[in-house]
This record gives structure tokens, C-alpha cells and sequence, in this order.
């Protein structure tokens, strides 16, 4: 069975700021058959690389890369935040469509040489995205790839992380 995807994403106008359309993957993770067959995608490009570790940017990041890191039976770790995540973490400061903002990993959540995946709902202008590359690479570890439901592909996120291999579900 062939899902239309892109008939699970709602678009509110002016969200959450005037001028802005935002893409809201809601009635995707609301339909249990829909999120399964996208996660489904999601874990085939991960497992075709060998995928040892999945790390995902809050808050979205954690809904896209835990269930593909329980279904593959290999580890997930958030970089979130400041003052989110108790012990020793790393910080790596990055812009987005709205904000500047930072976001920190355990220093001990990527061992080094290990093969990582990096997951988030939505590419926009990819500075999310590099920040969580660079933090897992500051610790060593390999991305092998990273996978998105959405890109927004006018706002050329894809630019940023033009290295890395790449997987989106749908194309706005």
C-alpha cells in the first residue's frame, strides 16, 4: 500500500509568527498506521548505513528518531537545550528561521568511531541540524547520515549539511 504522505501534514498560516506557513506533522503521528510506515522508511535508510546510534535535536527530533532507534535496537540520545540534561555536556550555538539559539549533548552520549543518524521532524534553514552534526562529531563520532520528514527546500537547509547523506520524506 502506497501512502500519500503528504495528505498528514496540516499548514497553518502565520505560525508561529506572520509570514511564516507552518508545517505541522500532528495528523501524521496521529494516524498509528501512517507514523509506522514513515518511521518504516526512516529505519531502511538507517539500517542501509549501518546505523549504531540515532542522536535528534528537541523536541521533534526525539518523536522522528526514538521509535527508528527502538525499531532498529540501538540507542538515542537528545541534545536539547540549555539546562536540560544533567552532567557533563558539550554546547554548540547555531541560528534558525526565528532565533539564536544553542544546544547541548552528554559528553558521553557518542562513542567515538561510532555510525550516527541524526532525526528531525522538518530541514529549514539547517542550522538545528549542523548543530547536532557538530556536536556529535566533536565526540567522535561518524554521521553517516541524516532524515527528515519535511524539507522546505526554498529556505536551503540542504546546503548546510550537503556532506552528509540524506533522506526527507516530503518536499515543501
Amino acid at each position: 500500500m502506497s501512502i500519500d504522505f503528504s495528505k498528514y501534514i496540516a499548514s497553518y498560516p502565520d505560525f508561529p509568527e506572520p509570514g511564516v506557513l507552518f508545517r505541522d506533522i500532528s495528523p501524521m503521528l496521529e494516524n498509528g498506521d501512517v507514523y509506522r510506515a514513515a518511521t518504516d522508511q526512516i529505519v531502511q535508510f538507517a539500517q542501509d548505513r549501518n546505523v549504531e546510534m540515532i542522536v535528534g535535536p528537541e523536541a521533534r527530533g526525539f518523536i522522528v528518531g526514538c521509535p527508528v532507534a527502538y525499531q532498529m535496537g540501538v540507542g538515542f540520545s537528545p541534545a536539547r537545550k540549555k539546562n536540560k540534561l544533567p552532567g557533563e555536556t558539550i554546547e554548540e550555538s547555531y541560528g534558525t528561521e526565528y532565533s539564536q539559539s544553542s544546544l547541548y549533548l552528554r559528553t558521553n552520549a557518542v562513542k567515538p568511531g561510532q555510525r550516527v543518524l541524526v532525526t528531525d521532524d522538518l530541514l529549514a534553514t539547517g542550522g538545528t541540524i549542523d548543530a547536532t552534526i557538530r556536536l556529535v562529531e566533536k565526540l567522535g563520532g561518524i554521521v553517516v547520515g541524516t532524515a527528515f520528514l519535511i524539507e522546505l527546500t526554498e529556505l536551503k537547509g540542504r546546503d548546510k549539511i550537503k556532506d552528509y547523506d540524506f533522506f526527507t520524506l516530503l518536499k515543501y
